[in-house]
């Protein structure tokens, strides 16, 4: 009888465990989106030259900045973005990226 009760623990705690790493939430590795249950890669446009570098960085400054602080979050992201997205249109360009 104490064998029947000690089988039948040990498959509800088996049923239990299963069944909570079946709902478990899936993490995907960095660089990578979750999307109906399959990570996909992220793509990330690299500017080659300082000109559209900077034209990125702006965009990607004032959103970030914006969404921070607002509107004056804004013009201050998008002036560092520039900045920033020059550097890495020019290094893009002089590495060859």
């Amino acid at each position: 009888m104490t064998t029947i009760l000690k089988v039948l623990a040990a498959g509800a705690i088996l049923a239990t465990a299963l069944s909570s790493t079946a709902f478990a939430r899936h993490y995907c590795a960095r660089g990578y989106v979750l999307h109906h249950g399959v990570c996909y890669r992220i793509h990330r446009y690299n500017y080659s030259n300082p000109v559209s570098g900077a034209a990125n960085g702006a965009a990607s400054g004032a959103a970030r900045g914006n969404a921070a602080a607002g509107p004056v979050g804004a013009v201050v992201g998008g002036a560092v973005g520039t900045a920033a997205g020059t550097l890495r249109g020019t290094a893009n360009m002089l590495t060859g990226r």
